[in-house]
């Protein structure tokens, strides 16, 4: 059977589940919004929903906020991270883990990931800690769990802030705790592809009273809870989420649990299926992660096991074949040119330093999953087991007929990388 990519037919023309998925409970929710004239950020739906979100994570208090990069500015700045004040994060993630540390002014210090989890290696972290470093944001990627045993331990021997980067993560687990538990804040995005969304939004989670009612302030023009509408005790913001994304929130927490064993059924079904496929290695996970939400799936690719085509020649076929896979970011975040030289320093004064030259950094683990990474996104997996096995026929009917796709890859002017 001819390649799609060269006029033959598809493996699959049925399209993946969609996402968002919606239906009568978020049109029910977003109604009683609508109907109580009460549409911004103090109505009721939206405390309903951070006492939701704080008891699935089995946390004291939560402050929902406009999305996830807010989120992450707010925590750093109710932790009080200042000018010049560094802050570890993975090389590896969206870039906001490591802009938000700019918005306060702060330094980020990239350290390598850990080529299976793509979380932050602990030993790197370790080895990045200086005088200067006040904070750690780890990141579970792709909604594996970071390694918290170490990364809490180191935080406390040094005296660090913890944030979790828990976007990728609502539900996720370690040792049966739920993410959110092991540092000073969590934060969680609602962006639009995310596992539970308001289209945007996020939600900060702490289990201190002090911390939380910072955040709460912060996002709130400096007000306190305790205070009048017109009291503010601090400088802040308005960071407020709405009574609509609120509605919409409470209705898609519900559909969760349920949307996190539907996908890890079918991922240990591909998984199977993948055990003695050539070329595609899919890590298994770490015994202590005892739920993983599966945001992302990343596949580890190895040209030599097909006849030495580049990976983007592959995931084209793969995707002329009804595929979507993805590659992973095409390069760490330290290049990108926010983080150059003539980008820097964020603010005028004399305190900030970077601690790293960015343009000139070079961390291998984390480079190499930009060439070798293949995303496979959460909505492919809410299916049934038809679907793993078109996954691994399209993977198959690639390799089995890569040699044809050299020339294609020539005249295509693809990397052979």
């Amino acid at each position: 059977m001819e390649l799609a990519l060269l006029g033959g037919a598809p493996v699959r023309q049925k399209p993946f589940p969609i996402w968002p998925d919606y239906g009568d409970a978020e049109r029910e929710s977003l109604l009683e919004v609508l109907h109580s004239g009460s549409w911004g950020g103090y109505n009721r739906k939206v405390s309903e929903f951070e006492g939701m979100f704080a008891t699935l994570h089995g946390v004291n208090h939560a402050v929902s906020c406009a999305n996830g990069t807010v989120a992450l500015e707010v925590a750093l700045r109710s932790l009080g991270i200042r000018c010049g004040d560094e802050v570890i994060v993975p090389a590896i993630t969206f870039v906001s883990t490591a802009t938000s540390v700019l918005l306060c002014h702060g330094v980020p210090v990239f350290v390598d990931i850990d080529p299976l989890t793509l979380n932050l290696l602990p030993d790197a972290v370790e080895a990045a800690v200086t005088p200067r470093a006040k904070a750690i944001v780890a990141v579970h990627f792709g909604g594996h769990p970071a390694d918290m045993d170490r990364l809490p331990e180191i935080a406390r021997r040094h005296g660090l802030a913890l944030i979790e980067d828990a976007a990728h993560a609502p539900g996720g687990a370690w040792r049966g705790v739920p993410v959110g538990n092991f540092g000073d804040a969590a934060t969680f995005s609602f962006q639009a592809f995310k596992l539970v969304t308001s289209g945007e939004g996020g939600v900060l989670l702490t289990n201190s009273s002090d911390l939380a009612e910072r955040m709460w302030s912060y996002c709130n023009q400096g007000r306190r809870k305790s205070g009048g509408w017109f009291e503010h005790f601090t400088l802040g913001s308005n960071y407020r989420i709405t009574g609509f994304q609120a509605a919409l929130l409470c209705a898609q927490l519900q559909k969760l649990p349920q949307q996190i064993e539907t996908r890890s059924q079918n991922v240990g079904y591909l998984r199977r299926l993948l055990t003695d496929f050539p070329g595609l290695a899919l890590p298994q996970d770490d015994s202590r992660v005892s739920r993983h939400p599966y945001y992302l799936l990343t596949l580890r690719y190895d040209k030599s096991a097909f006849g030495g085509l580049p990976r983007d020649v592959f995931l084209r076929a793969v995707q002329a074949e009804g595929i979507p896979a993805l590659p992973t970011y095409p390069h760490p975040l330290y290049l990108n040119p926010v983080f150059h030289e003539e980008a820097l320093p964020p603010c005028r004064c004399a305190q900030w330093k970077a601690a790293q030259n960015y343009q000139a950094l070079s961390l291998p683990e984390s480079e190499r999953i930009c060439k070798t990474g293949i995303w496979l996104e959460h909505n492919l997996f809410l299916g049934g087991r038809t679907d793993m096995e078109d996954i691994l026929a399209a993977f198959d009917k690639v390799r089995r007929q890569a040699d044809s796709l050299r020339s294609f890859s020539s005249a295509s002017g693809i990397s052979s990388e």
